[in-house]
């Protein structure tokens, strides 16, 4: 399965070729590598060769970006209601994964669909994208990530969006030992999403590494899963990793525990607008109610 973020009017994806993507993120256009893109570029058109920003991969690893026209250190662009802001940073990313809008938008729908109060445990939750798209659903969201900057970034995406009055924990803090900590207060979630990277540390050096960790980290989830769950959410950016490798995950784990649910997985893809294209942005396994 593949699922296209295709419903944008503040990102484009404009074209790829030679290992990077040129992207529209408001009136800004920012030139980065991508690994996906082995394929040439058919021509290196004026866009492409005077972006507002480029971004260079150094040889001692990172990297750096060539400002060739003035933007701001920050901006804000909207998903339909959704409002995030955007900052370059020194590891080429931007503060947001615009593919994701494919599982915003069916969290959305899930949760209004659902006619009760939702409870969803955002973990690994970056800047909050998922979080700000449940909570405009009306959901309660605790987000988690080890990082304190990134969670900062999440309250101001919040903010932005005005959700401020939603009920949304924000926690600094190692994934594995906070579910650990929520088992042991008896704390049960409708939904929940991760997004796990491929290999992390946490704030006080916990080690992750996806392919040791993933399976007993789901399981040890079950323990903060509510007897009428509503949905379970893996991504995954881990080249190499199959889609099939996160439905078998949910079906050993969560398809064991509670009947009558849904288990599938894909790809998510962005179109380029030039050509049509998609650009492969990562893998999702799902579990839904049905």
């Amino acid at each position: 399965m593949l699922l296209l973020a295709d419903k944008w009017k503040d990102y484009e994806l404009i074209d790829m070729g030679n290992g990077e993507k040129l992207e529209r993120w408001g009136q800004y256009v920012l030139r980065r590598p991508d690994p996906q893109v082995v394929w040439p570029m058919s021509e290196e058109w004026a866009l492409w060769k005077n972006p507002h920003g480029h971004y260079h991969r150094s040889s001692r690893g990172g990297g750096s970006w060539e400002h060739k026209k003035k933007y701001p250190e920050q901006w804000t662009i909207n998903y339909k209601n959704l409002k995030f802001h955007i900052k370059p940073t020194g590891f080429k990313h931007t503060g947001l994964f615009p593919e994701q809008a494919a599982n915003w938008d069916w969290m959305i729908d899930k949760i209004k669909g659902a006619k009760r109060p939702i409870k969803v445990l955002n973990l690994f939750a970056y800047t909050g994208g998922a979080t700000v798209a449940c909570a405009s659903a009306g959901a309660e969201v605790c987000h988690v990530d080890a990082a304190k900057g990134m969670v900062t970034w999440a309250k101001e995406n919040i903010e932005l969006s005005g959700l401020q009055n939603q009920t949304v924990r924000f926690i600094v803090d190692d994934v594995v030992k906070f579910v650990e900590r929520e088992i042991r207060r008896g704390r049960k979630y409708d939904a929940i999403i991760m997004d796990p990277p491929s290999y992390g540390r946490g704030p006080k050096g916990e080690v992750w590494q996806i392919e040791e960790k993933l399976y007993s980290f789901v399981e040890l989830c079950m323990g903060v899963l509510s007897d009428d769950p509503l949905f379970f959410l893996i991504n995954s950016y881990t080249t190499g990793f199959s889609p099939i490798v996160l439905e078998n995950v949910l079906d050993t784990t969560i398809g064991k525990r509670v009947k009558g649910g849904t288990i599938y997985g894909g790809e998510l893809g962005i179109p380029a607008s030039r050509d049509g294209k998609t650009l492969p942005c990562g893998i999702f396994g799902r579990w839904e109610k049905k």
